[in-house]
């Protein structure tokens, strides 16, 4: 299982919002940290095959980006992601489930184990309008994963909640890093400190630090910021 990113690049006239970026990701959590305005959300929605890349190429386990087959190994949660309020958690799923392509049993089935695994099921039959910040990124989690996908692409999860939600955010994304590649996007350091495997590192376009992450660095946040200010060299693994 692997995501290969191929020297790809996305020019808007005279602004490159990403600079021929190359990146092979596994399985695990490989958290994305950048200020806001380092490419990360034009980075994510070229992997999702919303934008096209200027050039470059993004494949996954050798299916190109564009490929039919490509979006059913995806989940993809944005940042600003839409719901309909007067759904109930479980009628949304459903809704997003059949979209999907899913029979009614077999979606019906899923809904009710995704509800459990983000911890909805007892806001199950609660209208969506009703829900925290917390709950809608928890169901905005469950939708992403109705096809069961093998990348999960989640930009600024965390934004707004809580701490309590932020940890159990966390914790999830750690789970779902068993079993798929989860790239995550943030500007938050503590959002990835303790689950990531791998940390990549965006400034003004480019990937400045890619590598295995490990606490014996020391602070993350301390790295990170070292990186972004410019005071560390170019470290950038490309093995």
């Amino acid at each position: 299982m692997e995501l290969v990113i191929d020297r790809v690049s996305k020019q808007y006239k005279n602004h490159i919002a990403v600079d021929r970026i190359s990146l092979k990701l596994q399985k695990g959590v490989n958290g994305l940290l950048g200020e806001n305005g380092a490419g990360k959300t034009t980075l994510m929605r070229m992997l999702c095959g919303i934008l096209k890349p200027t050039s470059g190429s993004i494949s996954f386990d050798g299916m190109d980006v564009g490929e039919e087959n490509y979006r059913s190994v995806l989940g993809y949660l944005p940042q600003d992601f839409g719901y309909y309020p007067e759904f109930t958690g479980q009628d949304f799923l459903l809704y997003m489930a059949a979209l999907k392509g899913l029979a009614k049993p077999q979606a019906k089935q899923r809904a009710a184990e995704l509800l459990q695994l983000v911890s909805l099921q007892d806001a199950a039959k609660k209208k969506i309008k009703t829900y925290s910040g917390g709950m809608k990124q928890r169901l905005g989690i469950a939708q992403a994963l109705l096809g069961q996908p093998k990348l999960l692409v989640v930009d600024e999860p965390t934004a707004g909640l809580d701490p309590k939600e932020r940890v159990r955010f966390r914790n999830l994304m750690e789970t779902l890093g068993k079993d798929s590649i989860v790239l995550l996007s943030t500007h938050i350091v503590s959002d990835i400190e303790h689950i990531a495997d791998t940390v990549l590192i965006m400034k003004a376009g480019k990937l400045i630090y890619q590598d295995k992450w490990n606490e014996s660095k020391g602070s993350l946040e301390d790295f990170y910021l070292q990186h972004i200010s410019g005071e560390v060299k170019n470290e950038t693994n490309h093995e």
